[in-house]
């Protein structure tokens, strides 16, 4: 399963973005990207060079928190993608941002994140040396982010475990 877009001409916000436009295909994708992060560094690296790469799919980036999307309309969006910092935020967070997506999404489309599987084995290590490293973890039971999503009135269309992450794909 993919965190890309599917079919050519979507508008996706990918969430957590850092310099994701820089590095993914979205030319390949054809789709229209909009991004947001909370690390000023990555807001303006992708704010400079990404026009320079394709300014006709990239329609800009926002340094702004996941959960700051007041910005965009309702059902604006065919896909919203948040991946690399679940762990780092408590669920009580992400209730809010799974609000805030479900209100920039357009019926039927798709959210897709990520978040850490503590069941895996390396989880555990990995969240003392992010913790190490300054970093606060929360490893919630995939149990639980279950049960955010259904809470949400989302339905998880596919998901798929790997070595530390489990990935979501929810629709509305």
């Amino acid at each position: 399963m993919g965190t890309g877009p599917t079919e050519k001409n979507q508008a996706c916000l990918d969430l957590g973005c850092g310099i994701s436009f820089l590095i993914y295909p979205w030319r390949d994708w054809n789709a229209y990207f909009y991004g947001q992060d909370i690390s000023k560094v990555a807001t303006e690296i992708l704010q400079s060079r990404a026009p320079q790469l394709n300014s006709k799919l990239f329609k800009g980036i926002s340094n702004k928190p996941a959960h700051h999307l007041e910005s965009y309309q309702d059902s604006f969006f065919d896909l919203a993608i948040a991946t690399g910092f679940s762990c780092y935020y408590p669920l009580e967070y992400w209730e809010t941002v799974l609000e805030q997506v479900r209100r920039v999404l357009k019926p039927g489309g798709f959210f897709v994140f990520d978040v850490i599987d503590p069941s895996q084995d390396m989880a555990e290590d990995w969240s003392i040396l992010e913790t190490y490293l300054g970093a606060e973890v929360f490893l919630e039971d995939l149990s639980d982010w279950q049960a955010l999503i259904k809470k949400s009135g989302a339905k998880i269309v596919k998901e798929q475990s790997g070595e530390l992450f489990h990935l979501y794909k929810i629709r509305w």
